[in-house]
């Protein structure tokens, strides 16, 4: 990396350091608002509240990020401008891109930084916290349900008394029924627990009821293994995290699948798909590019204010932020109305701002 490039590297970083952290360390302070009194009555250990408030905030990282981006692109620039940095360096030869070079670069850093934490952390972090609220920040007690699954493609019905959310690979209470194409059953096995072991399935006392095509009951086939106490079902290829995800309501607990899991309830479910909920894995999707966009869009408006005072730099970035925001909420409203089809509204907002970006870039001199 060139010095120049080091230069801009960290004239850029200082302040995005400083803007994220005052932002995080502002919603950090509006939840303890609302929290503090339950925190002091339950005494939770510091890492506990460490972690709560980690996980509360991985949600708004998606949000935060592009803002404190926007607004340490629009003061770097205003800097380089207000010192005469800028032509400096542009009467050694250099062009705007190579300048803005690392500005991207951390910008796009940041976009795969979201779309990660959106996949792989926010969602189990938004769910710990409720649940830490929900029993007033003591000990997470097991979340332990009844589920009910369908698998559409293997025409299985699994019906399980007893799952441990954190521990999916052991079923209490299991009824397995196998259906014909015609949905009429071939047989119910009913075992006392499941266990999910190097890839198959294990059913332990497992019991059969055999139907015929007409649905009546029918004696068993002849299968030594239908006398195995513990038998293992290769033919079986449900996961232990598909039950996970079945066993969520998908209309109050979205929010804690991950991208890969709504595309695998979508799947599952065919018939929940509604315009909402097709919104909401494109706009998980876009948003994290909101990161690159954003400061696309923010460089030049930087070099426009760069003769003028900083404050109103300021303003600027707070007007860009609440104008991209709004246009997110605005499509959000369309797809409700049925106005915009999902796809084209999550992406509606980088697409403008984009291409306002690279036009403002263009004419630069």
């Amino acid at each position: 990396m060139k010095i120049l490039q080091k230069y801009v590297l960290r004239e850029f970083l200082l302040p995005f350091t400083y803007c994220f952290c005052t932002f995080y360390g502002l919603y950090v302070l509006s939840t303890l608002f609302s929290t503090f009194k339950k925190l002091m009555e339950a005494h939770p250990p510091a890492g506990y509240v460490v972690r709560y408030l980690v996980d509360y905030m991985s949600p708004y990282v998606v949000w935060l990020l592009p803002a404190s981006l926007m607004l340490a692109a629009l003061y770097t620039m205003w800097r380089f401008c207000h010192h005469s940095e800028i032509i400096a360096m542009r009467a050694s030869g250099l062009s705007y891109a190579t300048v803005v070079a690392p500005m991207l670069g951390v910008a796009t850093v940041a976009a795969l930084f979201c779309a990660l934490n959106q996949e792989f952390y926010a969602p189990q972090g938004r769910e710990f916290a409720r649940r830490a609220e929900d029993c007033n920040f003591r000990s997470l007690p097991p979340d332990v349900r009844p589920i009910k699954y369908y698998n559409y493609a293997g025409r299985r019905i699994w019906l399980v008394n007893r799952m441990d959310l954190a521990n999916p690979r052991v079923l209490e209470g299991v009824r397995v029924s196998l259906e014909r194409p015609d949905r009429r059953k071939i047989v119910d096995i009913d075992c006392q627990r499941a266990e999910y072991l190097d890839g198959t399935w294990y059913l332990y006392s497992p019991q059969y009821r055999y139907y015929g095509a007409t649905g009546a009951p029918i004696d068993p086939p002849a299968n030594p293994l239908l006398g195995l106490t513990v038998r293992p079902m290769q033919e079986f290829n449900e996961k232990p995290r598909d039950f996970v995800i079945a066993g969520r309501d998908p209309y109050t607990e979205w929010d804690y699948f991950s991208l890969r899991d709504k595309l695998w309830w979508l799947k599952a479910n065919p018939l929940g798909r509604d315009p909402g909920k097709m919104y909401d894995i494109h706009s998980t999707i876009a948003m994290p590019w909101a990161c690159l966009v954003i400061t696309l869009f923010a460089i030049p408006a930087g070099v426009a204010t760069g003769r003028q005072s900083v404050f109103k730099g300021v303003l600027m970035a707070i007007g860009l932020f609440l104008a991209f925001y709004l246009m997110v909420l605005c499509c959000r409203l369309t797809v409700s109305y049925g106005l915009l089809a999902p796809l084209l509204a999550a992406w509606i907002p980088n697409l403008i701002f984009l291409a306002a970006g690279l036009l403002l870039f263009r004419r630069l001199r």
